[in-house]
């Protein structure tokens, strides 16, 4: 169990809870009058957290679920025996991962982000390892970064709002060296259903239909894929869930405004109604409230790695090569008919 808290004008104590990981559907969603790709609107979100950024300190109080992700990355680069003279950061916001990294691990953070007031957030905090700022959207690497230039690239909840995230995923396996890895992590499908439905549920009851108000996103099977059809070897993703704890569904979304995770989908309904947002409050707290009268929010995370292929990486054994006898395993009692003792 980990924990997170953090104080400030409109919120008090904050919990954050390790759960098992969800069952979930994700739903579909491509505007009609748009390309395959403009899910998102770019230019509104790239607004929406240089706007976040210019608080720099409510911005700070809100990186709580980001940080404890990054931390959690830096771990997993810490599994892999050898290091990196650069990591290669691709959205990387202020900084999540940077400050996390350490001369053991590498000699330099090439930060990369498309907010530039979010990228220069925290441009005097010192950090371990020496920072290169570049901005540039996480969309174009390829205008700016040579082939087989980084041998690790590393990404922090910031892919869940490209629009072409497969083309993305390409661009990043084309700037890694042969036996590069790439680690990722972005928010999956499940992340706050609470509020999604809860919304939803208002909308219908006091406006009559629904409007998308919580973005999109994918599952773990369409990551794996997506990892597989850019062309990424050994890749696995997995999931792990942060479940905090709010008073009430209006820090919640006071916290998102901060965090610069606001509503960005194309087609979104500009306003919210405040009556259909007080209806969604209780009936967040009667569908999902805790005993102690605040409410869950939960952030699915979807963490990725892949290597690009390599001839010194191993590859799997030939169909039908193996010299080990499957009975030999198992023994004489997994041949017992069933139904014996």
């Amino acid at each position: 169990m980990a924990s997170l808290t953090r104080s400030g004008p409109t919120t008090t104590l904050r919990t954050a809870l390790r759960q098992p990981n969800r069952a979930y559907a994700v739903p579909s969603f491509a505007p009609a009058s748009a390309s395959p790709f403009a899910v998102f609107d770019r230019q509104l979100k790239r607004a929406q957290r240089d706007r976040a950024a210019r608080n720099v300190e409510r911005s700070r109080l809100t990186d709580y679920v980001k940080d404890d992700v990054a931390q959690g990355m830096v771990d997993r680069l810490l599994d892999i025996t050898r290091r990196y003279p650069v990591v290669l950061d691709v959205g990387s916001g202020p900084g999540y991962l940077a400050k996390h990294l350490d001369p053991e691990i590498t000699q330099k953070v090439v930060m990369v982000d498309s907010s530039k007031e979010m990228l220069y957030r925290d441009k005097d905090v010192e950090t371990e390892v020496p920072v290169e700022r570049i901005h540039l959207d996480e969309e174009q690497l390829s205008s700016h970064f040579d082939e087989n230039s980084y041998d690790c690239v590393m990404s922090c909840l910031s892919m869940h709002w490209i629009n072409d995230l497969p083309g993305t995923l390409i661009q990043i396996k084309r700037t890694l060296r042969p036996d590069g890895v790439f680690i990722g992590s972005m928010f999956g499908g499940d992340t706050l259903f609470e509020l999604r439905t809860a919304l939803q549920l208002a909308e219908v009851e006091r406006e009559g239909g629904i409007s998308p108000r919580v973005s999109p996103m994918t599952d773990s099977q369409s990551v794996t894929s997506l990892l597989n059809r850019a062309g990424f070897s050994l890749s696995t993703v997995d999931v792990d869930e942060i479940q905090i704890a709010y008073p009430s569904i209006f820090e919640l979304i006071d916290d998102l405004k901060w965090m610069g995770e606001g509503n960005a989908v194309v087609n979104r309904r500009k306003r919210l109604d405040p009556e259909t947002l007080l209806a969604a409050g209780e009936i967040y707290k009667e569908l999902h409230g805790l005993e102690d009268g605040s409410i869950p929010a939960t952030f699915q995370i979807m963490h990725m790695i892949g290597w690009k292929p390599d001839p010194s990486q191993p590859k799997p054994a030939t169909r039908g090569s193996g010299t080990t006898n499957l009975a030999d395993v198992i023994g004489d009692e997994g041949h017992k008919p069933l139904g014996d003792s």
